[in-house]
């Protein structure tokens, strides 16, 4: 029945709210509806309340009722709670969450209904407490023992406290007699002071000496002191003051301290007196300014530890006032001025040094966060310097005390990664959060050092760099799911700070040597094992080698079997004036020739192409600059990626176009060679010049590839290995990396510096090109001649549209496998004179090669270039 009557109330829901026809109930949309609607209201699809998270919010309301003095309520919910514990349901949980949502502020607006108790037929209402409930008799306290004070020294036994205690107890609990009303009660006559001495009462009033009536008129035209008081009133006056009371001799304008000279001390001079006084007033004035810093609110962290060390400063400073005062009560003492002004001037250096450190702080403190604790370590490395042992230790103490406050956002960024956003003082800002994670170690974070380095202070700038490191290798570590267990290293690290100042602790090492070393113990415990575990994972778990050894295959050439195939089909693509940049099929072409490799991901290979238009391939094909528009992507794991950054990819793309530049002017050469396949007729000059041209090209590319490859990569890659191996952590290995690869860049004539030497090469390679096509159309010429078809290579000349679309792969037209060759003739310019301007060419670019590899081997003294150049001019020797 209730399945039934639930179907029907389903239907007449759908038919209410999707407003359906009721000959379309039957309908496809309907059903789909009507299952949808069944299995949202099926039992079980929605998830329990948490009891156990009710529990916790209920005790929370309870401890916030009482923080806030609404301890009844408090009572209230606990009585109420405990009683709900004796009717025990499954709902309880749902019900008590739904209340807890409903209610609005609790603890300003709830009101606790006292009648809402049932009382019981024999219960009689309560009655409100009274004295005469706790003491009848009032015996309880009528003992004049229990007003005194009760000694809390160590010297005492504390069984007198307990004696007592335990008797208030027991005439607590024991019923007395009703007290006596307040009429009955009468004051005693001792109470009251007789007004018959009426010499007592004038000595009172009398040493009231601040009253206007207790001031003698001073003369005209006089301006002495005319007030005399006695050496222990002005001593109290100054206690008082330096305590930061108001007082009758030393008045307060503008945060200054001024002192009224009418007053006089009858055995001294009025001179001496008020330069005493001043004394007095320029260290209450300090005084009162760290009085004023430490009432003012502060938001940096730090900052409110160096507060609270002020304040327990100058508490010392009271008690030590208060204990001179309290000491002028007792008989036989003696009240000096001058031992007064003594024994605060020694006691308040500190104080007074803290107290400039404060005027200095107040002038430009809102823009500079860090120069309080500037401020105290120059205050601690010169009071050091002057020897003063006392207050270096106190300063010092105080100082590490704030310091380790600092760090507390540093601990917390080198042990979990994670930077404190509500610490303004913290110099690690979140930078991007775009979620590539290729990007994580140079984009994510930065350290924001702000205007001269003002968020930083200048003791940290040596290890900034490490804490940096350290924080954004945790961060690596959460995200590769690697984050070691940090408990152990914690407990010490909050140790360090306070081992350094301890009691027993005895060093003859400087202050500034004290921070530095336990600022480095702190960094080194966090960093040698972030960045040691760190290292491990990308060695082991993230193939990172593997991924080294692609990029030495992809973009190095160092298995020319597999570059062979590339440009074979590249090459010959070119040469026939095909489709030779499409995107996908060099990708194609790419991975296939790749998969020769086991450890290889293929997915990982793209080439890319900037598409040229067919009129750009047509102009450029016979220059090797048209290789620049294609180029190979190997996406690297994004551990590596950090590593290995994009600007370095550019570079090895660049590397990786001028290698196939050479093998593409080289493989022209090699092909005509084996097109022509005639050796040198005796007396035949120009083909004694041609043959010297092909040999010395192939030379000279043959000696640069070589170079480059087994001399600069292969050295290179050698070092970047033991360089990698070494590395401490990920900063390292990105610095040796781009050290090697900027190194690589430099050493193939890559780099800004030595474009001109590389642009000639490009010309040398162009060269060999058009010397190729020469010979090609020369050997055509002649070849189509020799049957007497003169007119067949005007009729090839004409011959373009045809072969564009031809996909044959057959060799029947290899004399002129390019319409561009089609292009040269000898007609205005013979063949033996442009032979002879390739040579004056060829010569006029190596020599200019040459030089320049000298004039860089005379400016940076690498070797190398000594060695390519010598291996190039050897035709000279």
């Amino acid at each position: 029945m209730a399945l039934a009557a639930l179907a029907s109330l389903t239907d007449e829901l759908i038919t209410t709210v999707a407003r359906v026809a009721p000959e379309q109930k039957d309908s496809p949309r309907v059903q789909s509806i009507k299952r949808r609607v069944e299995a949202a209201l099926r039992p079980g699809t929605h998830g329990r309340i948490n009891q156990f998270e009710v529990i916790r919010q209920l005790e929370g309301l309870q401890e916030k009722f009482q923080v806030l003095n609404r301890d009844e309520l408090a009572a209230a919910l606990h009585n109420r709670l405990t009683e709900l514990q004796g009717y025990p349901n499954a709902w309880h949980p749902e019900i008590l969450s739904l209340l807890v949502q409903l209610s609005d502020r609790p603890a300003q607006l709830a009101k606790i209904n006292r009648s809402a108790t049932p009382l019981n037929a024999n219960q009689a209402p309560e009655q409100p407490l009274s004295w005469a409930d706790l003491d009848a008799s009032g015996a309880a306290f009528g003992d004049e023992d229990i007003w005194e004070e009760v000694d809390f020294d160590p010297s005492s036994s504390g069984d007198d406290f307990d004696s007592f205690t335990s008797e208030v107890s027991l005439t607590r609990g024991t019923p007395q007699t009703p007290p006596a009303s307040e009429e009955e009660y009468v004051i005693p006559d001792a109470v009251f002071v007789s007004g018959e001495d009426e010499d007592l009462i004038t000595s009172m009033e009398k040493a009231q000496f601040w009253k206007p009536e207790n001031k003698p008129p001073v003369s005209r035209g006089k301006e002495e002191a005319s007030c005399p008081i006695t050496e222990l009133q002005l001593a109290r006056e100054a206690i008082f003051m330096l305590q930061g009371l108001p007082t009758s001799i030393f008045w307060r304008f503008d945060n200054d301290i001024e002192v009224d000279r009418s007053y006089k001390l009858a055995h001294s001079s009025h001179t001496a007196l008020l330069s005493l006084l001043e004394f007095f007033t320029e260290t209450g004035s300090k005084i009162d300014t760290l009085r004023r810093f430490t009432a003012a609110p502060q938001s940096i962290a730090y900052m409110q530890t160096f507060c609270r060390g002020v304040e327990d400063r100058l508490h010392e400073f009271d008690g030590f006032l208060s204990k001179v005062q309290s000491s002028y009560l007792s008989a036989g003492s003696i009240v000096s001025l001058l031992q007064l002004s003594d024994d605060v001037r020694q006691f308040s250096h500190q104080l007074l040094l803290l107290s400039d450190l404060v005027a200095k702080l107040e002038k430009n403190s809102t823009d500079r966060p860090m120069r309080c604790l500037d401020l105290l370590y120059n205050l601690v490395c010169m009071t050091e310097a002057l020897g003063d042992e006392e207050t270096t230790r106190t300063l010092a103490i105080l100082f590490f005390s704030c310091f380790k406050t600092y760090t507390r956002s540093i601990q917390l960024w080198m042990e979990s990664g994670q930077a404190d956003s509500t610490d303004t003082a913290f110099f690690v800002k979140l930078k991007s959060d775009n979620g590539d994670l290729r990007t994580l170690w140079h984009d994510w974070y930065e350290i924001d050092e702000g205007h001269r380095g003002e968020n930083i202070p200048q003791f940290l700038e040596p290890s900034l760099l490490k804490v940096f490191t350290t924080g954004k290798s945790m961060v690596f570590l959460r995200h590769l799911n690697a984050l070691p267990d940090r408990s152990q290293s914690a407990i010490q690290a909050d140790t360090i700070f306070d081992d350094v100042y301890a009691e027993s602790t005895h060093t003859a090492l400087p202050f500034s040597a004290l921070v530095e070393s336990a600022f480095d113990r702190l960094v080194d415990l966090n960093h040698s094992a972030s960045a040691g575990l760190l290292r491990t994972e990308l060695y082991e778990q993230c193939g990172f080698w593997l991924s080294f050894d692609a990029l030495q295959h992809v973009y190095l050439g160092q298995d020319l079997s597999i570059i062979g195939m590339i440009d074979t089909k590249v090459f010959e693509l070119m040469d026939r004036g095909r489709s030779w940049d499409d995107k996908f099929l060099l990708t194609e072409v790419t991975r296939s020739a790749f998969s020769a490799m086991p450890n290889m991901d293929l997915s990982r290979l793209v080439v890319r192409s900037n598409g040229s238009s067919s009129h750009d391939t047509h102009t450029l094909t016979r220059t090797v600059d048209i290789l620049e528009t294609i180029s190979i992507d190997y996406v690297l794991p994004w551990p590596v990626a950090n590593i290995v950054t994009q600007d370095a990819i550019h570079a090895y793309q660049r590397i990786s176009t001028f290698l196939m530049q050479i093998r593409r002017a080289k493989y022209a050469l090699v092909k005509q060679r084996l097109r022509d396949g005639r050796g040198v007729t005796p007396g035949d000059r120009d083909g004694a010049l041609v043959h010297s041209l092909h040999h010395n090209l192939l030379w000279v590319f043959d000696t640069l590839y070589a170079h480059l490859t087994y001399f600069v990569i292969s050295t290179g890659n050698q070092s970047l290995h033991q360089a990698l191996s070494n590395a401490e952590d990920v900063d390292a290995m990105i610095t040796a990396h781009d050290s090697y690869i900027y190194s690589l860049e430099d050493q193939c004539l890559l780099s800004n510096n030595l474009s001109p030497i590389h642009e000639a090469i490009i010309n040398l390679l162009d060269l060999s090109i058009h010397f190729a096509d020469l010979q090609t159309v020369h050997a055509a010429e002649e070849g189509m001649f020799d049957q007497g078809d003169a007119s067949m290579l005007n009729t090839l000349r004409r011959k373009r549209s045809d072969e564009d679309n031809s996909d044959s792969d057959s060799d029947e037209d290899n004399d002129f496998e390019h319409e561009q060759t089609l292009t040269i003739s000898f007609r205005d310019s013979p063949y033996a004179l442009q032979i002879r301007n390739v040579k004056r060419q060829f010569d006029h670019l190596m020599n200019f090669v040459a030089d320049g590899l000298k004039g860089v081997a005379r400016a940076d003294g690498l070797p190398s270039w000594n060695i390519l150049a010598e291996r190039l001019e050897w035709r000279k020797s």
